[in-house]
């Protein structure tokens, strides 16, 4: 099976650490220079400035890019309920998207959006049982609920070392967003 795309497969990628959502985009400009559909549905995320965001238009029509999310980051332990409604329409969205059957279907944030409940975890998980047999799913964000690493082919965990946010150094336009 050494050229085979088309088989069903979750990765998770988790933790405290950076490069989450960036590993997903690695996998997806791999894919795309393979010639295949990707799509992107961020959760939790509503700044049209990230590079991801705006190269999509480039990208198109191999890449796509949706955002549900509040410029704001979401209060954790009492998120608005702005911030469920857009959780539920990224999730309706990703439903959708099984039956457009991208080749691969990132689901930035998605981790920490169920972990928090703005998704509620039973639902999610008969999604995941839905997946195609020729589609890959990614998972992105802190706090991937158990469920999500025992579904899954592949799960990385990213562990925090160290950040320049430690030396006080901002987001850096290009690199960090």
């Amino acid at each position: 099976m050494c050229c085979v795309f088309n088989l069903k497969m979750i990765h998770v990628y988790t933790g405290e650490g950076a490069g989450k959502t960036i590993t997903a985009l690695g996998l997806a400009l791999r894919a795309m220079g393979h010639g295949r559909k990707v799509v992107m549905i961020q959760f939790m995320k509503g700044r049209r400035d990230t590079g991801e965001y705006k190269i999509a238009k480039r990208l198109a029509p191999g890449f796509e890019v949706y955002q549900f999310g509040r410029e704001d980051f979401v209060d954790m332990e009492e998120p608005m309920e702005e911030d469920f409604s857009l959780a539920n329409k990224g999730f309706s969205l990703a439903k959708e998207m099984l039956k457009k059957r991208p080749d691969l279907l990132i689901l930035d944030e998605v981790n920490l959006a169920v972990s928090i409940g703005l998704i509620n975890l039973d639902e999610f998980l008969d999604f995941l049982d839905s997946i195609p047999e020729d589609m890959t799913v990614v998972l992105t964000g802190r706090r991937a609920p158990k469920e999500f690493i025992e579904k899954a082919d592949l799960a990385t965990e990213m562990i925090y070392i160290k950040h320049p946010f430690d030396r006080g150094v901002e987001s850096r336009e290009g690199l960090d967003y």
